[in-house]
Order: structure tokens, then sequence, then C-alpha cells
């Protein structure tokens, strides 16, 4: 019996127990360069074993199998095999080697992109995400993959899945910007840009000691989706880096001179300046975007004359927000009324549109459940909030990293200081 055959055995042998797995870890890290010295025979060896039931052998064997160049005949049955391993191995043994079991997974992304079809990756990718993960609040170096797919195939419905959750552990500050980043173009996709908004700021106000290419670009989107959202870009909250604070707006000028342009409330205005900058808007890919906020400037010039007007004409209207005709009006018209950010009605016969009151009274039952499951959660979020500063300031790095920026102490600096220690 040679080498890999014995390897083989020793897998099939000692996959039962917990503690045969954790003799067969060893036995597998001292075997590593054995495989990656036998990688033409792995592909026959992998049919030996069940990856159900010898989840840890297999992963080792597919990471060394998977390690070499790939071509295109081979890539369709490498995204197939790694695929069913996903979908079939147990949790337990693969977290017992979490660096090879993400390598793996990050094999298939790269695979389904080489062939263009990132569809295929979605579902393998978003339940081996679950299985890594320590618990739902655990942020892994897959879920930032897992949105680039969703991305790339456009299911942006599937991307959800991951970002309901409510994130506490962080293993690599990279995989956070990826992930608010990706979250929040999901969001953007699904005009869901409340929340899109949310996630880009996350980006641009994380702790950073260098500027990153990640917050630059999550910087451009979010004036964007500012000014389709708010109709203007907030200023930076005192939490944002000095970094940030200092750089970021260098990066994106065209940007700031889009939203400059769109506080005056002139379209014209706007799309001059969409015109002069639209080489930038392009090679960043966010021609979409700057679209949807010369339409929203429209929309929300139509939103103003709510508040001054109860019946006005559609062709009043294209005048008043420099409109070309009364159909671009009325598409815009319908098109609000539809998203609910206006309440009113159009008679087809005069032409004449009708402004009304927001018809919500905020005391049905669905409205009391959805405000009682808002708060439910944000109690359960400030408690988490609540634990974790309790952690951190009971944490032996953080208090030796305070001592030595703050060696001169008052009796105030121990105010804070949890009860249970005094």
């Amino acid at each position: 019996m040679d080498s890999i055959d014995a390897l083989i055995a020793q897998i099939q042998g000692l996959s039962s127990s917990p503690e045969d797995i954790n003799a067969l870890h060893t036995h597998l890290n001292h075997a590593e360069e054995l495989l990656l010295s036998h990688v033409n025979r792995l592909a026959n060896s992998l049919e030996q074993l069940d990856p159900s039931k010898h989840s840890l052998g297999y992963l080792y064997l597919l990471e060394a199998y998977t390690s070499g160049p790939i071509s295109m005949e081979q890539a369709g049955e490498i995204v197939r095999c790694i695929a069913r391993f996903i979908m079939t191995c147990e949790a337990e043994q693969i977290r017992l080697a979490p660096e090879k079991f993400i390598s793996v997974c990050k094999r298939l992304k790269d695979q389904v992109m080489l062939l263009q079809v990132p569809i295929q990756g979605i579902s393998p990718m978003g339940g081996a995400v679950r299985k890594l993960q320590s618990s739902p609040e655990h942020l892994t170096s897959l879920h930032p993959d897992f949105l680039l797919l969703c991305l790339l195939a456009k299911c942006y419905k599937a991307g959800l899945s991951v970002l309901e959750d409510d994130i506490i552990e962080v293993d690599q500050p990279k995989d956070f910007f990826l992930y608010c980043y990706y979250g929040g173009m999901i969001n953007v996709g699904l005009k869901n840009f409340r929340k899109a908004l949310e996630y880009l700021h996350n980006v641009v106000t994380a702790p950073m000691t260098s500027l990153n290419a990640i917050a630059i670009e999550a910087y451009k989107k979010y004036i964007l989706v500012s000014l389709i959202h708010n109709g203007q870009v907030p200023a930076f909250p005192k939490y944002t880096s000095s970094v940030a604070h200092r750089n970021l707006k260098s990066y994106s000028q065209p940007y700031i001179d889009l939203a400059t342009s769109y506080a005056t409330g002139k379209i014209l205005e706007l799309e001059t300046c969409f015109e002069v900058n639209m080489e930038k808007y392009k090679s960043d890919n966010n021609v979409g975007l700057v679209k949807q906020v010369l339409s929203s400037l429209s929309k929300r010039n139509i939103q103003r004359l709510t508040q001054t007007y109860l019946t006005l004409s559609l062709q009043d209207i294209a005048n008043s927000v420099q409109l070309e005709h009364s159909k671009q009006a009325e598409m815009h018209v319908l098109e609000m009324i539809q998203d609910g950010e206006i309440f009113a009605t159009i008679n087809q016969k005069d032409g004449m549109v009708s402004f009304q009151e927001d018809p919500e009274q905020y005391k049905s039952c669905e409205m009391i459940e959805h405000i009682d499951s808002s708060i439910q959660r944000v109690m359960a979020l400030a408690k988490k909030l609540s634990a974790i500063d309790e952690g951190i300031s009971c944490d032996p790095a953080y208090l030796a990293k305070i001592g030595r920026e703050r060696p001169r102490f008052d009796l105030d600096d121990f105010d804070s200081v949890p009860q249970k220690f005094l």
C-alpha cells in the first residue's frame, strides 16, 4: 500500500468520533506535501470518499486537487465537484480547517466567473457561508464573494439572505468594507435606496488608517444615492476617520460638482454637469446611477409643488420642473404615485393633477405590529452593544493602549468601570 492509499485508509477509518477527527487533522497537516506531489491521482482518490462522512479528509484532497492550473475543459467539472462537497459536507469537520475551506470556495467563485455563469455559484456559496459561520452575527471571508456573485448574476434578492443578519463579529477589515460595499450595490439594484445609503455610509465612516479603493468607490456611490434618496449629501459625522475627512472628497470632485448643481434645483445645470463629466462617470460604471439622480431632481421638484398647490395641470408641472412636455410630467407623477412618494390622482380628461394628504393613519394592526417589531429589534441590538462595550472596557489590550495614551488619570476616568470590577 503506497502513501496515498494509506492516507485514504486513515481518512476512512478516522472520520467517526471527534477524537478520531482531531487525530486525522494532525495526519492531514503532515501530509500536505504528499498531496501536492500526487495531484494527478487525487481525482480518483476523491471518488473513494464520501464528502458527508469524510468531510475533513475530502477537503484536504479537494484543496490540493484544485490548487494547480485549471483548463476551461476542467472548470465545469471542478465547479460541480466543489458545489457537491459544499452542499453535503459536515460543518463541524470543515471548521477545523477554515482556511482550506475558504480557499476551495474562492476557487469555485473564480471558476464560475471564468465560465461567465455566476448564477451557478450562488446556491453553493450561500451554503458555504452558513457552514463556515459560528453564528449569524459572524462575518466570514466568504460573505463578499457570495454578494459579488449575486451582483454579477443580478440575483439581488438572493443577497438579502445574508444582508438581513446583524453583523457583530468580523474576521478581516477588508471583508467588512467589501460586504458593505456590495450590500449597498445590491440594495441599489433593488431600488432600496435607504438601506443602500446605510451600507455605503458604513464603508465611508469605518475606521481606517489609510485610504483604500473600496472607500473611494463607495463614497462616489454614497453621494449619488444620497441625492436620489435625500436630495442632498450630509456632512461627515464626527466618528468618521480623519483619513476619510481629509482625502475622500479630493478623489470625488465630479460627484461633488454634481451635488452642487443638484442643490440649485435647475435641471439644465445638472444636465450640463453630467455632460461635462460623462467620461468619468462611465469609467466608474456609475452612469446608470447618475441618470437616476437626474430623474430624481424632476421628482423632487414635483414634490415641492405639492406643498404649494392642491391641483395643477400636467403642462404646468412640466413647465415648472423644466420638462419638455406634459407626457414626461405624467410619467413622473405616475411613477411617484406608484412608489408612494406623493399622493395624487390624475384626471385624464382635462389633464389635471389633484394632490392629496398621506392616507396612512398609523393606527392599523399591521402598522402597530411593524412598529413593535422594530422596537424589539432595536432593544435587542442595544443590549448586544452594551455587552460589547463592557467587554471592550475590560479588555487588557484596550486598557494597556489607553494607559499608554493617557498616562495621567483623574478620578472621573474611573466612572465608566463596570460595577463588577469595583
